[in-house]
């Protein structure tokens, strides 16, 4: 067999062992933002393969590559843990959020199209409606998919690129923090006022209110963390 053959051979179980890793990753990564895996909690390996049904080698790897994103600590000899935001990193990574989201939304009235406003109403109707009932798992989610639907909408992969990761390490306070009556409310006004401004695709004032809108779940953010 020719070292051509032998490199054809052996590609399958290195892309096998690829996507094992991505999966790893997704789901570790999961388990942070939705808060099952507390901030400052250690990570239990042995619980964790089991559960997934791997071996330490592919979740060390997952776990390597979220300590990089800044969701784990690594510990020296004393494996790894969710990581927990000290006030002032909060505030630094809230502001680049903020700026993020600010530009995704001045250029999602670029490029947004009819449609896409149409399926963002549909979730906004469906998060006033878990908010009327009071029902906090659905409406942080169908929350979340706006942001994310805005985000999409901006066209500019860069900028997603780095939204996904900065908007990870506050992701899990930003959507399931205790909110009061008074912050509910004007969390829903300010979904409203960004679908009006969609459609009029006036994106200085959607970029306004989109950095406004971030940097006022700050204390929400904060107490998460243990900093209120």
């Amino acid at each position: 067999m020719s070292p051509s053959d032998t490199a054809l051979v052996e590609r399958p179980a290195s892309i096998g062992r690829r996507y094992l890793h991505d999966e790893v990753v997704v789901r570790l990564r999961e388990l942070i933002l939705s808060g099952e895996l507390e901030p400052r909690s250690r990570v239990n390996e042995a619980d964790l393969c089991r559960r997934f049904d791997i071996s330490r080698t592919p979740l060390r790897e997952a776990i390597k590559l979220l300590a990089a994103e800044g969701l784990l600590d690594l510990l020296p000899n004393r494996g790894s843990r969710v990581a927990a935001l000290s006030a002032q990193e909060i505030e630094e990574v809230l502001e680049v959020v903020a700026a993020l989201e600010g530009a995704a939304g001045e250029l999602a009235c670029l490029h947004i199209t009819d449609e896409e406003i149409a399926a963002i109403e549909v979730l906004h109707a469906s998060m006033v409606d878990a908010w009327q009932r009071r029902d906090p798992p659905p409406y942080f989610e169908l929350n979340r998919r706006i942001h994310e639907a805005i985000m999409a909408a901006s066209r500019n992969n860069a900028l997603q690129g780095v939204y996904a990761t900065m908007s990870g390490r506050i992701q899990r306070a930003r959507y399931a923090a205790s909110k009061t009556p008074e912050q509910w409310a004007l969390a829903i006004a300010d979904h409203e006022e960004m679908i009006i401004l969609l459609k009029a695709r006036d994106g200085a004032t959607l970029g306004s209110l989109m950095r406004r809108h971030v940097r006022s779940k700050r204390p929400v953010i904060s107490a998460a963390f243990g900093n209120a």
